[in-house]
């Protein structure tokens, strides 16, 4: 399942999970010239109308463009040239994505199960594709330096394997990472956020995302597709509260949730190893989660094809938490109740973001270029 390497050494690699992370590690590691296998509890890709996460930043697009993925992105996500944010009453703060400079656009909006479908012909011209509704089943891995799993086929039988390396890609609920032992401490916010994606008549303004703050409260508006905006509020009501830009053709998705941060250190046992969701949960503000998955994926499949996983963990966890911590302070600051609070922040974040400093800070996080630089990438973002 791998090649020879000079040592005459092969290993195999199982990765589980057929979500972006595990696709993204199977497609860099198939370039380098592995076979691995993937396997994922699923009966296929992410539906395209269940958008999830749906920002995709230049450093991903960086990442992906070796494989040829950044350029079929390109061609089917929506640019977002702007961030806004406003109270009821007057704007706050407006962000010009353009101003990033680099090979690609700062973020761009496209559903996560298109970008499924991308890695996944793309992944297909190696002739590798995920094993669906093939799970690992539940248990104890006792050796991680050789780890040993079940799989639960399609046909409710039972194999037994033991990959040299096993990559845990399979969610906030990692089988993998239960099976290890791995802990998943942090916290959840009290607020439940709501959202929904409405599709409409004719094409939109999809060039600007915007988030509206009340007293309390939050309303988001980012765009899917040409014709497709999604809306996120911590307000149970906000449907009462969106100003639809034309007319609504169909909701084509709705979802609840609460926000957890939540990560894994270290990201690696033995020879199993863990990559996003599986590691590490966040609020969805920056649109940061996917793309540090796909992070993660990326040098991990690097740093195996060099021989140093062992150092995955390390090189990881800082740029994790990094996230982390400025992902809850974007969520503290839209979500805030106090009303000195409120007041405060309104007066604030628009003179703060006139020093050029910070400004250019917000932006190279919305790029993702506030990570370590991937160093096998040879050309400069």
């Amino acid at each position: 399942m791998a090649p020879v390497d000079g040592d005459g050494k092969s290993r195999s690699i199982l990765i589980a999970g057929g979500g972006p992370v595990g696709l993204a590690a199977a497609l860099e590691l198939a370039r380098r010239g592995f076979v691995p296998r993937i396997v994922d509890d699923g009966t296929g890709p992410t539906p395209v109308e269940e958008s999830r996460a749906l920002g995709v930043n230049a450093r991903t697009m960086t990442l992906l463009s070796p494989a040829g993925v950044a350029e079929r992105i390109t061609e089917a996500a929506q640019s977002i040239d702007y961030f806004r944010a406003r109270s009821i009453s007057k704007p706050l703060i407006e962000l010009d994505t353009r101003q990033v400079k680099g090979r690609f656009g700062a973020i761009r909006g496209l559903a996560q199960g298109r970008t499924e479908v991308l890695l996944l012909e793309a992944l297909a011209a190696y002739g590798i594709a995920p094993e669906w509704q093939t799970a690992i089943a539940a248990g104890e891995i006792a050796d991680c330096r050789s780890p040993q799993v079940t799989l639960r086929r399609p046909d409710g039988s039972m194999q037994t394997v033991r990959p040299d390396i096993l990559i845990g890609a399979d969610g906030a609920h990692s089988v993998v990472r239960k099976a290890i032992g791995a802990g998943f401490p942090g916290e959840a916010l009290e607020a439940y956020f709501y959202l929904a994606d409405f599709r409409y008549e004719g094409p939109l303004d999809t060039h600007f995302a915007e988030i509206t703050v009340f007293d309390p409260g939050m309303l988001g508006r980012l765009p899917i597709a040409a014709d497709v905006i999604r809306y996120i509020s911590t307000l149970p009501d906000f449907e009462s509260r969106i100003s639809h830009p034309a007319k609504v053709v169909e909701k084509t998705w709705a979802s609840q949730f609460r926000i957890h941060f939540r990560h894994v250190e270290p990201m690696a046992k033995g020879n199993v190893f863990l990559a996003g969701d599986a590691a590490h949960i966040h609020s969805p503000a920056g649109a940061r989660g996917m793309n540090l998955g796909i992070e993660d994926a990326c040098w991990l499949a690097w740093l195996i094809a060099e021989g140093r996983e062992q150092e995955y963990s390390a090189l990881r966890i800082p740029a994790v938490k990094q996230v982390l911590k400025q992902t809850y302070g974007l969520t503290r600051l839209v979500t805030m109740k106090n009303p000195l609070a409120v007041a405060a922040r309104n007066i604030l974040a628009p003179l703060l973001l006139r020093f050029g400093p910070v400004r250019q800070s917000l932006l190279r996080g919305v790029a993702g270029y506030d990570t370590p630089r991937p160093p096998w990438i040879d050309w400069a973002e």
